[in-house]
């Protein structure tokens, strides 16, 4: 039973209604709705469980992974708003989940648009980025997708995506406006949004908060700054399973999503979140394929149509459960092409190395089943990565 259905009335408080879900749906947990996000004062559900007394609602979302340690806008953890016996009830549960209790200091995130987020997600507020600007910033890369810059708005930094469309025609136009609000997903601490558009011929920009560490990639693989150890490795394996648990519980999303560690961006306190900018559109490079080293075998044959999507981002998530494991790049000696190949058509297969744990390399091997069928779920393997972790 959900929070809001054990609770439907809590005393009139609607900001403690209002935190536990953006839309207010009866189905918190079951929806796993960010029970961490934060209303323009920093405060979360937890606060005002806790300003209010509500004990058995405080312990029920400590329970539930809400941080007892987050710091709202005038520095206060929920902690802080305890009376009583409380603050030493949820100071405990905390200590027995793992949670790290060292305070996390307040972070404005009110320009993404999280309050007033249109149910349409309307382009007209982002009609005013200057495109020819953006040329004029640091340009971060250039794919066959598109070219990303950084750049500025409503003064934060950004990521800007100018996708590479030969013409904008006025369907693909239209498909743009239909698909992109399905990448404005907000309510997951391991989603990274996409937080506007543009939608102005001839281009079509994708915009994106902008992470200085940039992917799981560069982090592994670049000289990032960042020590990735074992404990690291395993955490960011948990943040992206819960990303990708929360996408499955949804209804499919289009754009296409292909998971692999360029398409994870790692936040400054670490943690590890899927990219939805790195979608592909419909309209989109159709039959394209970039990187098939994280890909099934079934996904490299067969029609979008004709696959379980979720047991190909099964093996996709062994492949980069491996390379975090390795910190090494799958198939590095092989060009894309030929890696696709023989991924697809010779049985070529990633080999579980020596000193990965055994624990490691039995899931790997699980989530790489050759029947995709026997492939497990994202929230079946969530809880296993937990125990590996601690």
């Amino acid at each position: 039973m959900s929070l809001l259905e054990k609770y439907p009335v809590i005393d009139g408080t609607i900001e403690l209604y209002a935190a536990l879900s953006l839309d207010s749906t009866p189905n918190l947990l079951r929806q796993r709705a960010d029970l961490n996000f934060t209303n323009e004062h920093g405060n979360t559900p937890l606060h005002y469980a806790c300003f209010w007394g509500y004990k058995e609602i405080a312990e029920d979302l400590v329970h539930h992974d809400a941080k007892v340690a987050i710091a709202n806008k005038y520095g206060d953890t929920p902690l802080d708003k305890s009376r009583g016996n409380l603050a030493k009830s949820l100071h405990d549960i905390a200590l027995e989940a793992g949670q790290d209790l060292k305070k996390i200091s307040f972070k404005d995130q009110s320009w993404l648009g999280l309050k007033t987020r249109s149910r349409d997600a309307t382009l007209s507020r982002h009609k005013g980025i200057n495109i020819k600007e953006l040329f004029q910033h640091e340009q971060l890369a250039s794919t066959p997708s598109g070219m990303t810059y950084r750049g500025t708005w409503q003064k934060n930094d950004v990521v800007a995506k100018i996708l590479n469309i030969r013409e904008v025609t006025s369907r693909i136009s239209r498909d743009f406006n239909e698909e992109f609000p399905k990448l404005r997903i907000f309510s997951h601490p391991n989603i990274l949004p996409v937080i506007g558009c543009c939608n102005s011929t001839p281009y079509l920009v994708v915009l994106s908060q902008y992470m200085p560490l940039g992917s799981l990639y560069s982090v592994l693989h670049e000289s990032s700054g960042v020590v990735v150890d074992n404990a690291q490795a395993l955490r960011f394996a948990v943040d992206v399973a819960r990303g990708m648990a929360f996408l499955h519980s949804l209804e499919r999303i289009i754009p296409e999503y292909r998971l692999n560690s360029r398409h994870v961006i790692i936040d400054d306190d670490l943690t590890a979140r899927i990219n939805m900018a790195d979608a592909k559109f419909s309209f989109q490079e159709k039959g394209r394929i970039y990187h098939p080293a994280w890909m099934s075998p079934e996904a490299l044959t067969k029609k979008v149509t004709d696959r379980n999507w979720e047991a190909s981002d099964m093996w996709s998530f062994a492949i980069l459960l491996w390379e975090l494991a390795t910190r090494e790049v799958p198939f590095a000696d092989l060009n894309p092409m030929e890696a696709g190949m023989k991924i697809a058509l010779e049985g070529l297969r990633i080999t579980i190395k020596p000193g990965i744990s055994s624990h490691l390399s039995k899931l790997i091997k699980i989530c790489m089943n050759e029947d995709p069928g026997k492939r497990p779920k994202f929230d079946m393997i969530v809880p296993i990565l937990d125990k590996m972790k601690r």
